[in-house]
């Protein structure tokens, strides 16, 4: 009988080999690890009776809040991008309305809801069987006359300028704070860089094992959350609730 040794052995050789490069981790694991989701606010307010503040840093798109000369929280805000830039100076709330949509700006969406354009003015043309949707502005808090105000909205790029002029917040914070203030509560807005929020110039991702910071009275809470996407804004076409002979709300 012919001696079959030398193949048996090239054979489980073969085997052998196969069964390693299969279990080998793929070659692409490291890009498959999610990054931590970015800090967008936090709120530590102790409930004291003195008066909410809002300082605002164009510089670094961070809102700071105050309670008398106490530090109780932070938050990224998306303010007027090239050409529709917000103006620096010393504001007051003058409007607080829950659920309120822009009279000038919003998107056109086709007739399954696909945003076609995403920057569209009330005046647009619209394409047959499309419609015009004003933009949300929730929990809008009115700063001028002339329709730039505080609500919540998209912020695509954190530390980076994004809207029509108005200041928009995280969505999931912007009804905590429209709850601390009031009619009347004054609103900073500056060039001077921010002295809250995250570190390293907003690049900073907090590790899972990290303590949060302790603060002297009342209750600590961190909200973490990821930045808002247009879907998370998009509602069925309604009419705008503003006359156009108001004036114009931007977003």
């Amino acid at each position: 009988m012919r001696d079959l040794s030398p193949n048996l052995s090239v054979f489980s050789s073969a085997v052998l080999a196969l069964l390693s490069a299969s279990c080998a981790a793929p070659h692409h694991t490291s890009q498959m690890v999610k990054k931590a989701p970015r800090v967008m606010h936090e709120w530590y307010d102790d409930g004291g009776p003195d008066r909410v503040s809002i300082q605002i840093s164009l510089k670094d798109q961070i809102a700071e809040f105050k309670r008398g000369d106490r530090e109780i929280g932070w938050c990224y805000v998306a303010t007027g991008k090239e050409g529709h830039g917000t103006s620096d100076g010393t504001y007051k709330i003058t409007e607080k309305i829950e659920d309120k949509y822009s009279n000038r700006y919003g998107w056109i969406e086709d007739e399954f809801g696909n945003v076609v354009d995403g920057d569209a003015r009330y005046n647009d043309k619209v394409p047959e069987g499309m419609a015009y949707v004003p933009a949300p502005m929730p929990h809008w808090m009115r700063l001028t006359s002339y329709g730039i105000g505080m609500h919540g909205g998209l912020i695509p790029d954190p530390g980076k300028p994004a809207s029509h002029g108005c200041i928009r917040l995280p969505k999931e914070f912007v009804p905590i704070l429209f709850d601390a203030v009031m009619v009347g509560t004054t609103v900073t807005i500056t060039h001077a860089p921010s002295t809250q929020g995250p570190k390293s110039e907003g690049l900073y991702m907090p590790s899972p094992h990290e303590l949060p910071r302790q603060r002297p009275g009342g209750d600590y809470r961190e909200i973490e959350s990821r930045p808002a996407t247009e879907s998370d804004f998009r509602r069925s076409p309604r009419p705008l609730r503003t006359p156009l002979s108001d004036p114009f709300e931007v977003y």
